[in-house]
């Protein structure tokens, strides 16, 4: 009798864990999916947040140095050439 109640305590554990953790991936993705929006409306409105490493990308820019811009993107991200040159046009 005394196993059979381990097992009840041990089964409504497990379904309580498992009820937590569908709770937490619900909001996870719903988290994922306010922030893909929060990023377009900012995209959107010019105001978009920037990678901090892109620092010294945005720095080149105002000097006047698209091409070591371009090429110091690439280096930063692994992107290839003709991505690396729409993004820092878009930054510029």
């Amino acid at each position: 009798m005394e196993i059979l109640g381990w097992a009840w305590v041990a089964l409504l554990l497990f379904g309580a864990v498992l009820s937590i953790e569908t709770r937490i991936s619900r909001s996870d993705r719903q988290l994922a999916r306010v922030e893909r929006k929060l990023d377009l409306m900012l995209e959107h409105m010019g105001l978009q947040e920037h990678d901090p490493r892109l620092r010294e990308v945005i720095e080149l820019l105002r000097n006047g140095k698209k091409l070591h811009a371009i090429k110091r993107y690439r280096e930063l991200t692994g992107e290839g050439l003709k991505e690396a040159k729409e993004a820092v046009e878009r930054l510029g």
